[in-house]
């Protein structure tokens, strides 16, 4: 379920249009219908609330002046496994040197003294 802060992707007659921030979901008056403030993420940046149900927050399609809408959250990709890329028998293995200390960390505050 989309709650506030996260990232949506809003769908336009099945394409994706641009993403957004949920800011603020409030409830209606009309029982099951929420005010949704999102932050539309392009330049200029605007703001904007839709009267919406949950299952819309969630992701089923509805409509808007009779076009098709749809919001899909937006998860972050799994950073512990980066797709293998397909490397040709010809590239040359790169080397490794093995290290048992870890990533190397590199301090940027000494960086800006210099």
């Amino acid at each position: 379920m989309a709650t506030e802060n996260d990232l949506v992707l809003i769908h336009h007659e099945n394409q994706p249009l641009g993403f957004a921030r949920i800011e603020i979901i409030e409830p209606d008056h009309k029982r099951g219908w929420f005010h949704v403030k999102l932050l539309i993420l392009n330049l200029p940046l605007q703001v904007v609330t839709w009267i919406l149900r949950d299952a819309y927050i969630n992701g089923e399609e509805f409509t808007m002046n009779g076009k098709k809408m749809r919001l899909e959250k937006v998860v972050c990709p799994d950073q512990e496994a980066p797709e293998k890329e397909d490397v040709s028998k010809t590239d040359p293995p790169a080397k490794e040197k093995p290290s048992s200390k870890g990533p190397k960390v590199i301090s940027l505050h000494r960086q800006k003294e210099k």
